[in-house]
């Protein structure tokens, strides 16, 4: 055979079995990133010796002697009780499981972790990634029926999706306590997309349908930066209903813990209420506007865990709070409760919060302005305590 024919071919099987090595790295590569989630992991396993593939190495603490100290040093504030660490970018959205024992966090990186809590003060976790499909990230959670189950908002160029994960094989009835803390397993249930056309979602709410013939079943409102919001079956992804704010934008939406009524603020000044009715079977029958709150420049809004008050944010200059009405007797909401924020510039004019929550029992205000986070007395609206950095 002549030499120059015989190097041609030598060099066409090497850059072959070149091209196969390659194509083959690359598409094991990609199958790891599609897949929907991976192991839980334990934060600080010192024994771990080989190097964890496409994992930043902050996503696993490492054991100091004198760490409790750094620890102590590194706390702001007496009631900093821990940090979870380990995502790579901004974190979006969070949500709590229904018995407290997970945490959902929704990352920019793409990833959605879920750590398991039963001691919030321990060093380490157990958590679970759930990698959102190639070319999304996630910008919001929500956990559907119980703490095996999580919805998930992913964001791409074309719009929005929900995926819901679940068991793959859920026990129905157990009332094993280990079985309800289980962490979800990465089979999707449900998927939905462009389900706000291309607009993003800002806000992704869960509430237990128990009020008045309620099936007691999981009802997810997902609000888009437009002006629909979308009321989601959380066990099924059947769409439940549809809201159109007519406000130009909407900022958020919340919905009271028993599902009857759905919060809105968007562009204007006003929060709208809607009630979400039931039929006899359980089921939502329909979606009703029945009451208006009017405020000042701007607002925002979160339910009393009670559902008998809703309380009613304006950052503007104060703080109000509106108790439920008869509004099928045309009655106006009536205001409880005003109290200034106690917040000011170096000028001495009042600023506004951010974000704000209540505590289960509905005695206690969160509230952010900034890195700043402060406690209030909601029947007082006396200061509680301080954070100044709650975040750098």
């Amino acid at each position: 055979m002549d030499p120059i024919l015989a190097a041609a071919a030598l060099s066409v099987v090497l850059g072959a079995v070149i091209a196969f090595v390659f194509f083959k790295s690359y598409l094991l590569k990609q199958r790891s990133n599609v897949q929907a989630i991976s192991e839980p992991e334990l934060h600080s396993d010192p024994k771990k010796t080989s190097k964890p593939q496409h994992v930043p190495k902050k996503y696993h603490s490492k054991p100091h002697s004198h760490a409790s100290d750094k620890e102590q040093s590194k706390r702001h504030h007496p009631l900093d009780l821990n940090t979870l660490k380990g995502h790579a970018d901004s974190v979006t959205g969070m949500c709590f499981s229904s018995d407290g024992r997970n945490l959902a966090t929704a990352c920019a990186d793409g990833v959605v972790r879920v750590f398991k809590l039963d001691d919030a003060s321990s060093k380490s976790f157990k958590f679970l990634r759930i990698n959102v499909p190639l070319g999304g990230h996630a910008v919001a959670v929500a956990f559907a029926d119980d703490s095996s189950s999580i919805v998930v908002a992913s964001q791409t160029v074309t719009g929005c999706s929900l995926y819901m994960y679940g068991e793959e094989n859920p026990k129905k009835g157990s009332t094993d306590s280990n079985q309800q803390s289980k962490l979800p397993l990465p089979q999707v249930k449900w998927e939905h997309h462009k389900i706000h056309d291309k607009q993003a979602i800002l806000t992704l709410t869960r509430a237990t349908a128990s009020y008045g013939t309620g099936d007691g079943s999981t009802i997810i409102a997902s609000c888009s930066e437009g002006t629909d919001i979308l009321l989601w079956h959380g066990r099924t992804g059947k769409v439940l209903g549809h809201v159109d704010t007519n406000q130009l934008k909407n900022t958020m939406a919340t919905i009271s813990p028993n599902g009857r009524f759905l919060a809105a603020a968007a562009f204007t000044a006003d929060v709208k209420i809607w009630e979400i009715v039931y039929a006899k079977d359980g089921s939502v029958k329909e979606v009703l506007n029945v009451m208006q709150l009017k405020g000042h420049k701007a607002c925002n809004s979160t339910h009393s865990p009670k559902d008998n008050w809703t309380y009613y944010f304006v950052p503007a200059d104060c703080c109000k709070c509106f108790v439920e009405v008869r509004y099928h007797l045309s009655e106006d909401p009536k205001t409880l409760k005003v109290f200034p924020i106690p917040l000011h510039d170096s000028s001495g004019s009042a600023l506004h919060y951010d974000r704000l929550s209540l505590s289960p029992d509905g005695k206690i205000l969160a509230a952010t302005r900034g890195p700043t986070l402060q406690w209030l007395c909601l029947e007082t609206g006396k200061v509680l305590d301080t954070a100044e950095k709650a975040h750098d």
